[in-house]
C-alpha cells in the first residue's frame, strides 16, 4: 500500500510541476482577479451612471417578486424580499452579470486577436528568413551552381 501511495504521489508531483499546469493555474488566478475587476467596473462605474440616466434606477434592485398563495407582496429592496423569504426573479443581477461577462468576452477577444497578429507576424519573419537563406552554392572546381545541402558536385564529381 505504501509503494502505491508513493508511486501516485510521484505521479502527481510529475504532473503538477509541468509548465503547461503551472500556466494554467497563473492563468486561472489572473482570470479570477480580472473577473473581480471587470465586476467592480460594472457595478460601481457603468452602471450607476447608466441607472441615473434612466431615471435614478439601481439594477441591483429590479426584481419581480412571485405570488405566494395568489398573493402579491411588494417589497422596498431586493434584501428586504430576501430577508422576508419572498421568491423573486432578480433581472436586475442578471443585467449587472450579462453586462460583465460581455466584457469579459470582449476583453479575451482582444487579447485573442492581439495574439494571432503576434503569431502571423512572428511566421512572417520566420518565412521572409528562409526566403532569405541561400539556397544554392557555386562548386570550387567547375564553378557550377549546385544545392546547398550538395556533399557532392554532380557536374564535376568533386566532394565538397
Amino acid at each position: 500500500m505504501l509503494k502505491f501511495l508513493k508511486r501516485e504521489l510521484n505521479e502527481f508531483r510529475a504532473f503538477a510541476v509541468r509548465g503547461n499546469v503551472i500556466d494554467m493555474a497563473v492563468g486561472i488566478i489572473i482570470g479570477a482577479a480580472f473577473g473581480k475587476i471587470v465586476d467592480s467596473l460594472v457595478n460601481d462605474v457603468i452602471m450607476p451612471p447608466l441607472g441615473w440616466l434612466m431615471g435614478k434606477v439601481d439594477f441591483t434592485n429590479m426584481y419581480f417578486t412571485l405570488p405566494v398563495d395568489g398573493n402579491f407582496t411588494s417589497y422596498p429592496s431586493l434584501e428586504a424580499a430576501k430577508a422576508a423569504g419572498a421568491v423573486t426573479i432578480n433581472y436586475g443581477v442578471f443585467i449587472n452579470t450579462l453586462i460583465s461577462f460581455l466584457m469579459v468576452a470582449f476583453a479575451v477577444f482582444l487579447l485573442i486577436k492581439g495574439i494571432n497578429k503576434l503569431q502571423a507576424a512572428a511566421k512572417k519573419d520566420a518565412q521572409d528568413a528562409e526566403d532569405a537563406a541561400p539556397t544554392h552554392k557555386t562548386c570550387p572546381k567547375c564553378f557550377s551552381e549546385i544545392d546547398i545541402r550538395a556533399t557532392r558536385c554532380p557536374h564535376c564529381t568533386t566532394e565538397l
